[in-house]
């Protein structure tokens, strides 16, 4: 059952707000009336994205001085921080790799993490643990969106997936939260569709709708494997946070069978039990 007596004047604040989930998650919390709070390290960027509709906190996961400010009066955490799986432009490296230089990174992965400002190690694994500790001791409820394929690693297609060690940070941020004490949802959708959506216009995001008509199916114990639509994975971060099924529960979440017309989210959530 959904936990009662919530307050909608609670506050989330959103972690990877300006991602193509952290969008989306952003505009359904605002149509449910949400206080959110978004953490960014681009105050100009989520200005314009999302206008005065949301409160703007200055702070960068990777960095764990920059975080406590954000945390007054929080209710609810979403951590929708990532990056890209393989080296690119989002890695942040020190120097512009040039072709060559592109070449060597991608045949040897402990030199690009080595360079890289932005890998998974750097968000997934160190970021999330220091969003971690610095949450707030009353909080209500940590939600992490992770990935299908943490616990197997060394089994194909993930072995590929994760040449650059992008499920291995997952993991890291994963067991961070689970030994935190914290009340959490860890969600592991699959190989994410629809988007990344771009539009600074949350009308648009809000009305975004899958391409497919495929259903949502739930699973626990890292067996479900397929693709996964954003505007789903993040309808379960907000429908999650207030959901007693949810609570210190690991779920994957992926598209498959029949779309029915409304999606019973506490009836999927009850069966994680």
């Amino acid at each position: 059952m959904t936990s009662e007596g919530v307050s909608t004047e609670e506050r989330v604040l959103v972690a990877g707000a300006t991602g193509g989930v952290g969008q989306l998650v952003v505009g359904k919390l605002l149509e449910k009336g949400f206080k959110v709070r978004v953490l960014t390290r681009n105050t100009a960027k989520a200005q314009k994205m999302f206008d005065d509709k949301v409160e703007i906190a200055v702070g960068d996961i990777r960095e764990e001085a920059t975080l406590p400010a954000a945390m007054m009066d929080v209710s609810y955490i979403i951590c929708c921080t990532g990056t890209t799986a393989f080296p690119s432009a989002k890695w942040d490296f020190e120097e512009t790799p040039n072709l060559v230089t592109w070449i060597k990174l991608f045949f040897n992965p402990s030199d690009a993490k080595a360079k890289a400002k932005n890998s998974p190690e750097k968000v997934d694994a160190q970021g999330v643990t220091n969003l971690v500790q610095a949450a707030p001791s009353g909080l209500k409820r940590f939600v992490y969106i992770s990935s299908c394929g943490v616990l197997h690693k060394d089994k194909f297609p993930y072995s590929i997936l994760n040449a650059f060690g992008v499920l291995d940070a997952k993991q890291k941020g994963e067991e961070a939260i689970i030994n935190s004490g914290l009340p959490y949802t860890i969600i592991r959708p699959g190989r994410l569709i629809d988007g990344p959506y771009t539009s600074y216009d949350l009308n648009t995001l809000l009305k975004a709708k899958t391409e497919g008509k495929l259903g949502v199916v739930l699973g626990t114990g890292d067996k479900l494997t397929g693709q996964t639509s954003r505007i789903d994975v993040a309808t379960a971060c907000v429908e999650c946070i207030t959901n007693s099924h949810c609570e210190r529960k690991i779920f994957e979440i992926v598209n498959t069978g029949p779309r029915p017309s409304v999606i019973d989210w506490d009836g999927l959530f009850s069966k994680l039990d």
